[in-house]
């Protein structure tokens, strides 16, 4: 060996001849892969997963067909008795249905609470 080589093979040697030879492995592995930032992402991504997995039209499968020119996201049995969204895309007119749902189950909310409150109003409760 020469001393230059024998230099450093000293060096090495005198620091992990005390050390503990797991715990340095498992301390580059983990440097080596950060599982925190993977992680995060992975928890992001189940997040935007389950927020699509409840939309609209996700949850009920709106019969899709093509009217004229564009795509329609149709539930129920026809236009005037369903709820129904347009596109230009089979996405967009899941997008515009979502949104047609989510108007129809306000207007839908709010009948309900009118009528609610007539209910109540007729027998001198809420008024």
């Amino acid at each position: 060996m020469n001393d230059a080589y024998q230099a450093i093979y000293d060096a090495v040697r005198s620091r992990i001849s005390n050390g503990d030879i797991g715990r340095a492995v498992e301390e580059v592995a983990r440097n080596a892969f950060d599982m925190g930032n993977l992680r995060a992402q992975m928890s992001e991504q189940l997040y935007s997963v389950a927020s699509q997995m409840e939309r609209p039209s996700v949850l009920y499968r709106p019969a899709l067909s093509i009217d004229g020119n564009q795509w329609c996201a149709l539930y129920g049995a026809n236009l005037q008795d369903g709820v129904a969204g347009f596109g230009d895309t089979v996405a967009d007119a899941m997008r515009s249905f979502d949104e047609a749902w989510n108007n129809w189950n306000a207007l839908v909310r709010h009948e309900e609470r009118k009528a609610d409150k007539t209910a109540h109003s007729q027998f001198g409760v809420g008024s």
